[in-house]
């Protein structure tokens, strides 16, 4: 093959890729005035956690940000996906960490099969009790600052819900798809699921630990689509 053959192969074979590509964002709303964060008292009152703030730390359980903007909401897709496809768990890993005696991030999402590292960065011992209903349920202790220990889930599950029976108030969460599309609403609500998404329709979900789940219908026309929902708060 010729240099010139060569550039046009190689043209087409990324139009051939860009024309799977595609591309589905939005926001998520909070409908309604979210009920004010409250001060996590436990944590000033342990003298290894409390020393670890300079200011009070606040429930997590609304998050809103810019326009009424809804934060650590996992948003996927549905239904509408073809029929039989499997695919394949990124080499990319997931962090859930521990810092002051908190879960960051407090809605992490996974795919079957992914690697998930659990990180310990606070300088003292925490446990990590994984509360699975559909998947396999761990328990381990961390106790050294800098411990990550990485985890697989083998099953698809929402809200997998992570605690530490050391400090009770901390919890996490990680939602666990069978397939690649899904994302966790920013600050502002703002998300996006991109990869090999061919154009069609689709049903996209939102879910909220508090506000609970509400879906919507979408078409990604030449790669993208756009969809913005709303959560009421519950």
């Amino acid at each position: 093959m010729n240099h010139t053959l060569k550039i046009a192969a190689s043209v087409a074979v990324l139009a051939a890729s860009s024309a799977m590509a595609g591309q589905i964002s939005g926001k998520i709303k909070l409908n309604g005035e979210a009920p004010p964060a409250k001060e996590i008292t436990p944590i000033k009152g342990d003298k290894f956690c409390g020393a670890l703030h300079t200011k009070p730390v606040m429930t997590r359980t609304y998050v809103v940000g810019a326009d009424k903007g809804l934060a650590n909401v996992a948003v996927y897709i549905k239904a509408g996906l073809p029929a039989g496809k499997t695919y394949s768990a990124p080499a990319s890993k997931p962090l859930v960490d521990q810092v002051g005696c908190v879960y960051e991030p407090l809605v992490t999402a996974a795919m079957v099969g992914q690697t998930v590292d659990i990180k310990n960065s606070d300088p003292f011992m925490h446990n990590v009790n994984c509360q699975a209903k559909v998947n396999k349920g761990f328990n381990f202790a961390q106790t050294t600052q800098g411990q990550v220990n990485p985890r697989v889930f083998d099953k698809a599950e929402l809200a997998v819900k992570l605690i530490c029976n050391v400090h009770p108030w901390m919890a996490g969460y990680v939602h666990v798809f069978d397939h690649p599309f899904f994302a966790v609403s920013d600050k502002d609500g703002n998300f996006t699921i991109s990869g090999d998404l061919p154009d069609g329709k689709y049903t996209v979900e939102a879910n909220h630990i508090k506000a609970g789940v509400v879906s919507g219908e979408v078409e990604v026309k030449g790669g993208k689509a756009t969809v913005n929902l709303e959560l009421a708060v519950k």
